[in-house]
């Protein structure tokens, strides 16, 4: 099979994605960075963040907002494509923010931990399904081409193992100090 030039990277470790984002000069976003480009808009984010506001500015519940669900056009998601597609396709679910491919196509590691939100009170199903693993793993975001659109949301958190690549986890690079349009997540 001859090589795509656009397709995501996927099959990396944590370690292998954080490795290319310094190689290249750059980072891997936190998770608290990622849903800021996936859920909010620039003009709310700058405004809460002027006014040193407590709250945080409106978050969407998808890239493009709060509707419509996830469909063909918007994100590769439900498996519908059999794999990923070209990292360029469906602009119509670019983020307020311009970032494309936020949800479905592969899951994107983060250089966060899959800790507790402040606050979080365990209860069922967490103290067996995500409390054994909190400070082992490393937080993924945006889902993949085979996530199920009921749970294809810019919000949902999912982790992995850092060593894991045989999931379909891809990453973005975050280039600090770049002129605009340059190392966009």
């Amino acid at each position: 099979t001859p090589l795509r030039p656009h397709a995501p990277v996927m099959h990396v470790t944590w370690y292998e994605a954080e490795a290319y984002c310094k190689w290249v000069g750059g980072r891997l976003p936190t998770e608290a960075e990622w849903e800021v480009a996936a859920r909010t808009e620039p003009a709310d984010y700058a405004a809460a963040a002027a006014s040193g506001a407590v709250n945080p500015p409106k978050r969407r519940m998808y890239p493009w907002g709060d509707s419509p669900a996830p469909g063909p056009g918007l994100a590769n998601i439900d498996g519908f494509r059999g794999g990923p597609v070209d990292v360029g396709a469906q602009p119509e679910g670019d983020s307020a923010w311009g970032c494309r491919g936020m949800l479905g196509n592969t899951w994107e590691w983060t250089q966060s931990a899959f800790l507790p939100y402040p606050g979080f009170t365990m209860d069922f199903p967490y103290r067996e399904n995500s409390a054994p693993w909190f400070g082992y793993r490393k937080v993924v975001k945006g889902g993949c081409w085979s996530t199920s659109a009921p749970i294809a949301r810019a919000g949902y958190r999912h982790s992995f193992w850092p060593e894991m690549n045989a999931v379909y986890s891809g990453f973005r690079v975050v280039m600090d100090g770049a002129p605009a349009g340059v190392g966009r997540l």
